[in-house]
């Protein structure tokens, strides 16, 4: 899992991201230090969970997190900020942000809080799936083909989720991109296309394929 931590406070995010990082569960977490930088990395590395600060020089949190929601519904935002007021939090909610943490706070609660949220995806996860010869597990986010096992992304685990539940049948490129992205602009609709080279790529198993009807959508095929 990715972890995005956006914040101009050098030393006591340096903290923050080394006592994330030595959570059992192996985050990765990428530092950015101002509201531009962190655009770019949110674009650059997909993070799963965004860590931001409000009060930042050049692009504050809230117009980072405007910026991210148009064109993604889904990535979880939390805002770490000393701002308490009743009118920031209520902004900070209806840029769908997912918490609002008040500075200072206590790291293990942090912790507790991404832990949760992430658990609750798993969750959604636990069922596993016989795709020919392959066995697909969301909750590990892998599919396992003769021994083999490859790991998949968060996207790719759940498009390929979509596509299995649906197996067979054609599956809209636009509820794809609205079940994963939240959106269905251009440029999420060329990440699905890059994620649909990988899946085809990691399903090695000669039964299965991932038939693409142009501008409409996909159907996973199992001829086993």
């Amino acid at each position: 899992m990715k972890i995005l931590l956006v914040d101009d406070d050098l030393k006591n995010s340096m903290l923050l991201k080394r006592f994330i990082e030595a959570d059992e569960k192996g985050y990765e977490v990428i530092y950015a230090n101002n509201g531009i930088i962190g655009l770019e990395y949110y674009r650059e590395y997909r993070p799963d969970l965004i860590l931001l600060d409000i009060n930042m020089p050049e692009m504050n949190g809230f117009e980072l997190a405007q910026e991210i929601r148009k064109t993604d519904k889904r990535v979880i935002i939390f805002f770490l900020t000393d701002r308490t007021e009743k009118v920031d939090r209520l902004h900070g909610f209806s840029l769908k942000g997912n918490d609002y943490i008040p500075k200072p706070f206590y790291p293990e609660e942090l912790m507790a809080k991404i832990n949760e949220r992430f658990e609750s995806l798993l969750l959604k996860q636990e069922v596993e799936y016989k795709i020919g010869e392959t066995l697909f597990s969301p909750n590990l986010s892998s599919v396992t083909f003769l021994g083999e096992t490859h790991t998949l992304s968060v996207r790719q685990t759940e498009i390929l989720q979509l596509l299995a539940s649906n197996k067979g049948n054609l599956v809209e490129r636009d509820y794809i991109l609205e079940q994963v992205w939240g959106d269905a602009s251009y440029s999420n609709s060329l990440a699905l296309n890059v994620q649909i080279t990988y899946l085809r790529r990691l399903l090695s198993d000669p039964s299965i394929s991932i038939i693409s009807l142009k501008k409409k959508g996909y159907i996973l095929k199992d001829e086993s």
